[in-house]
């Protein structure tokens, strides 16, 4: 019987160098048009670290443009011990060293760790009496569970075969695979994740432009109002490009992965997205870019009036300097005639 330990890291970064593709396989009986489906990584390369004492391996990927990927695969002897738990802690930590070091930004990033069980014959069930160390890899969680939250955590699962299962949550996955067959499974693990990071990574960036939205709400000035007009509309030029890349990107995600069809990745995938709320997320990002978007135009609204009353307002000092210079000129006559 064989065990391993999957951590992984992914994190945003300025530009993510590109590799050589990684060539997808698909999962279990899926159609061909699985692999066009699932976004590509590309390789970077490798890098060594200890960890506990043993020399680890990992991978460096990227998800080009700009999302890295540092992933550890790790064989121990019992997944289901603390020392695995301890190590897999070792791991995540060490994925995000490697992070920082390629120029990832470590503050918004997404980690989670698989832990793989192969080699064993009869059904999966059978290790189900380590169901509370199951329940706690699986949410990274080192307290002792209630029996009702361990139920909860292992109904999230998903088989194919007799003697195959897969168990999903937020923080990790346990995979039950007789003949270790599992890289495919990591894949839509791993695509789901950058999924889930692109939605915090845009929910994220929503939020400060909602930020800049409040401050451009402050009584403009006869000295604010020519750089806010330029602020209003660069603003609404980077609304709308993020609107419609968002847009293109929800549509294409959906439109994929309904060509994958009524499979098991596809039943897999949407286990998944399910624990990781991509629905919520989704919806909460469009519900932020309308709000932002009536914000904006209450903005210029409002911008709109006050520009028109500053205008009215100069143009009344005009009228009044212009009268001013007729007093004058009548009173030069005036005083001409009387000489």
């Amino acid at each position: 019987m064989e065990h391993k330990i999957i951590s992984l890291v992914l994190a945003e970064s300025q530009k993510a160098k590109k590799g050589e593709t990684v060539e997808l396989k698909s999962v279990q009986s899926a159609p061909q048009y699985y692999v066009s489906s699932i976004p590509h990584q590309s390789v970077i390369g490798q890098e060594k670290m200890k960890i506990n004492g043993r020399e680890m391996t990992f991978a460096v990927k990227s998800y080009p443009p700009d999302v890295l990927l540092v992933e550890a695969i790790a064989t121990v002897n019992d997944v289901f011990s603390d020392a695995a738990f301890k190590l897999r802690e070792d791991l995540i930590a060490g994925c995000y060293k490697i992070i920082k070091k390629h120029g990832g930004k470590a503050d918004i990033a997404e980690e989670y760790s698989i832990a793989a069980v192969s080699g064993y014959s009869g059904e999966p069930e059978q290790f189900f009496a380590k169901a509370p160390l199951i329940a706690s890899f699986l949410k990274s969680e080192k307290l002792t569970l209630d029996k009702k939250e361990i139920e909860y955590t292992l109904s999230a699962q998903i088989k194919y075969a007799q003697n195959d299962m897969v168990i999903i949550d937020w923080d990790g996955a346990f995979v039950f695979e007789p003949e270790g067959q599992i890289n495919s499974i990591i894949e839509l693990l791993e695509a789901a994740n950058l999924q889930l990071l692109r939605y915090r990574v845009l929910d994220f960036d929503l939020d400060k432009r909602l930020q800049r939205a409040l401050r451009l709400t402050q009584k403009p000035t006869a000295k604010t109002l020519i750089p806010l007009n330029r602020e209003l509309a660069q603003s609404f030029r980077e609304i709308i490009k993020i609107r419609a890349e968002s847009i293109a990107e929800f549509d294409a995600l959906e439109r994929e992965i309904k060509l994958i069809g009524d499979w098991y990745s596809a039943r897999l995938y949407d286990l998944i997205s399910k624990k990781f709320h991509l629905d919520g997320w989704r919806n909460s990002i469009k519900n932020k870019q309308e709000s932002l978007e009536d914000v904006y135009s209450i903005i210029a609204e409002n911008f709109s009036v006050s520009r028109g009353k500053f205008l009215e307002f100069i143009q009344m000092i005009l009228w009044f300097v212009l009268l001013a210079g007729w007093f004058v000129l009548l009173a030069f006559d005036i005083a001409a005639s009387l000489k």
